[in-house]
């Protein structure tokens, strides 16, 4: 894989990967919800919002079935008030709630799989993937977040590296149960709705897994110089979700990943969204209505969910 180093600091880069794994794969709330760190989180005080909420919702319709999609960040502060009247709506209308994943905050499935694809093998424990430079980040990066470098030699580069960006996220006061996800599927249980998923865990699991070594261990490189970024990174991101600005999303979120990371870029974002555009395309040969809420990372930019269904013919209109 081949990196390119336009004029922006090593840690924005890693600061806007690590945010795109938060508004792109429910793995970010998975993993958040696992005892990361020992200690407490430190007291920091949450950014301004926008006063009025409007997160982006997108409907597609025929004759018979009406499909809700709507964009979520799996992990937010508890204070950041992201509901509105035309979401409740649609979820309310909805005959069912299709997550990415419908066991995201299933802790008893997660850690089997983690240790599956998390683990390495004994003779390969991750100091020996990592330059003395990297090892001595590491060590200060583990100290940050209440953790130790000791503690994560078993793991693979992508799950430290999953690991130091999600937990510093968290200890800056970034609460896994009050993402969306949860939120909405917690919404839809009370209501009676059952509570679907596009792909599964394992699934979600087997795409950072499948990573080369070489990508993985740049991953974790890069999430070292900019874990403390990250929060700083994610606070401007729900800014513009909260204000429905799309367009915000896709330039720093996507199209960053689409050129700084190609390869991570085409497996968490193009190769799923294709996916899911197919998934659609079958729900729509039936009928009744659906509500749809997907990291808010797939519904920005020229490959999203929306623009692959339009280039397939179906309309997609913003609500």
């Amino acid at each position: 894989m081949t990196f390119s180093h336009p004029l922006k600091s090593v840690a924005a880069r890693a600061a806007r990967l690590a945010v795109g794994t938060a508004l792109g794969s429910a793995l970010a709330l998975s993993w958040a919800t696992a005892p990361v760190a020992a200690q407490e989180a430190p007291a920091v005080a949450a950014p301004a919002t926008a006063t009025t909420a409007d997160p982006a919702l997108w409907v597609v319709r025929d004759a018979d079935s009406t499909i809700y999609l709507f964009g979520t960040v799996h992990l937010l502060r508890p204070e950041v008030d992201w509901r509105s009247d035309k979401v409740d709506a649609a979820l309310a209308a909805s005959d069912e709630l299709w997550l990415e994943i419908a066991d995201v905050d299933d802790q008893a499935a997660a850690m089997p799989l983690i240790q599956r694809y998390g683990l390495a093998p004994a003779d390969q424990p991750l100091s020996s993937t990592l330059t003395e430079e990297d090892r001595a980040k590491l060590d200060a990066a583990a100290g940050a977040i209440g953790a130790s470098a000791a503690a994560m030699e078993p793991f693979r580069p992508w799950l430290a590296a999953l690991q130091v960006s999600v937990a510093a996220i968290v200890r800056a006061g970034y609460d896994p149960g009050s993402g969306v996800d949860p939120k909405i599927k917690a919404a839809a249980v009370a209501a009676g709705k059952p509570v679907k998923g596009l792909e599964t865990m394992e699934q979600q699991f087997g795409f950072f897994a499948n990573l080369p070594l070489e990508t993985q261990v740049e991953f974790l490189r890069q999430a070292l110089d900019g874990y403390e970024d990250a929060p700083t990174e994610l606070d401007q991101m729900v800014d513009a979700w909260v204000r429905g600005d799309i367009d915000a999303i896709d330039q720093i979120i996507v199209e960053d990943m689409k050129v700084e990371w190609g390869d991570v870029y085409e497996v968490l974002l193009v190769d799923r969204n294709a996916d899911w555009t197919g998934q659609i395309q079958e729900m729509l040969e039936g009928s009744g209505t659906a509500f749809i809420a997907v990291g808010a990372a797939h519904l920005a930019g020229d490959d999203s969910v929306q623009a692959m269904l339009q280039q397939q013919g179906v309309t997609v209109e913003r609500q």
